[in-house]
């Protein structure tokens, strides 16, 4: 068996109103306040997901203690008024069609947070890939910390070139019971779930832990006796991390109790094959503000040998400063990754010099962005997919904003809840 396990999954009854039941991951549409109005609106007094989740753009308001509380009053409500339908230790295998009309196959189930470590130096079987910003953690464990249902938005990668674990279920799912089907809102797609039947969840579970043979594994990678990475954090990193983070904090509260069953060592994800048609990684772009551009590009060129001419490394990236654009090459990694290379130089600058980094996605608002003075825009290559394990195999989580995958109506939508207490 590995980390990921069936799960006792709830779904609601069959008189809800599921396209106002589900609702978009918190963590998207962040600076669009009229997105978040607009689903208030199509809501209304219908029971939603929307009413037990925070979204970002709500974090820092003067209210949000006031929200927290009504989203820990509201999931009791709707345990108490039977609204759910509970599908003991089981697997929802689930096909959404995206905005641009690919299938995206996963499935629904529990990962073990005893397997997880979100540090960067981590070699445990659930690894985050990008870099973990525990600044963000506390304020998420405010919504965790007295919710009696957690709602995942939670998608965990494999690297199962073979489709041995997700896609034979697609051939299957006319014998299972289809458990859901509908429209998501605004421009979101649609979604169907189905429950996964016995027969099934042996096979899951068996394709798992092939996947995951340490001889395998070394084999596949070009590695000698490196431990296993399985699950690779796609998206909601934080959302896992703060699930990992209240449970060790139930731990250290109750050290003379025995926690190894408690709800909250597990929080439910959905897994998504790498090798999916549907995943596309896009890069994401920096720009640096309020800097000397010269002195910045001067600093690159010393540390990471910036040429002109291709140095043979892989590695290369565009700069915007002034209304010139240049594409360079680096002649001394610093990563496994291109992005990797720059922002460790780019961290180290700040840090010394000053200056603000965000983090930009298109290159075409980029270069519009660079237009002010004293600000340089670096364009990135697009992150492939193969590289992903390799790179976190090798060098750890990577940089914050390595790479996005997908766009923002196609991210994960609250569907399924599971009770996390005990």
């Amino acid at each position: 068996m590995t980390a990921f396990k069936p799960a006792d999954i709830l779904l609601p009854n069959e008189e809800t109103d599921m396209s106002a039941w589900s609702v978009v991951a918190c963590d998207q549409y962040t600076s669009e306040p009229e997105y978040w109005e607009d689903v208030e609106k199509i809501v209304g007094d219908k029971i939603s997901t929307l009413k037990m989740i925070l979204p970002e753009i709500y974090l820092n308001g003067s209210d949000v203690d006031s929200k927290i509380e009504n989203i820990h009053k509201t999931m009791d409500k709707y345990l108490s008024s039977n609204v759910f339908n509970e599908h003991k230790n089981s697997y929802i295998y689930v096909e959404r069609i995206q905005s641009n009309g690919i299938l995206r196959q996963g499935l629904i189930g529990m990962i073990d947070l005893e397997e997880y470590d979100y540090s960067k130096s981590s070699t445990s079987p659930v690894r985050a890939t990008e870099a973990t910003v525990v600044e963000r953690i506390p304020p998420r464990i405010k919504v965790r910390r007295g919710a009696s249902l957690e709602l995942p938005h939670i998608m965990i990668l494999i690297d199962d070139e073979n489709k041995s674990v997700i896609e034979p279920l697609g051939n299957n799912k006319n014998s299972m019971k289809k458990l859901y089907d509908f429209p998501l809102m605004k421009n979101g797609g649609s979604i169907k779930g189905y429950l996964v039947q016995d027969d099934q969840k042996n096979r899951i579970d068996n394709s798992l832990t092939a996947l995951g043979d340490k001889k395998a594994f070394n084999e596949k990678y070009g590695l000698t006796n490196a431990p296993v990475l399985l699950f690779a954090m796609g998206d909601g990193n934080h959302s896992l991390a703060t699930a990992k983070a209240y449970y060790e904090e139930l731990k250290a509260n109750n050290p003379d109790k025995d926690m190894s069953s408690h709800p909250a060592r597990y929080a439910l994800v959905e897994v998504v094959n790498l090798h999916s048609e549907a995943l596309q990684f896009e890069a994401i772009h920096r720009i640096v503000t309020d800097v000397d551009c010269g002195d910045l590009l001067a600093s690159l060129k010393a540390t990471l040998s910036l040429t002109d001419t291709d140095s043979g490394t892989g590695q290369a990236f565009t700069y915007v400063c002034k209304g010139v654009k240049r594409k360079v090459y680096i002649g001394k990694p610093l990563s496994n990754l291109t992005v990797g290379s720059l922002q460790a130089v780019l961290d180290g600058y700040i840090k010394k010099n000053g200056g603000k980094i965000d983090y930009i996605h298109g290159a075409d608002v980029l270069e519009r962005l660079t237009q002010t003075d004293n600000s340089v825009g670096f364009i990135l290559p697009d992150m492939l997919k193969s590289e992903l394990f390799p790179t976190v195999i090798k060098d750890g989580a990577l940089p914050r904003k390595t790479f996005s995958m997908g766009h923002a109506e196609d991210k994960r939508f609250y569907i399924e809840c599971r009770n996390i207490l005990h």
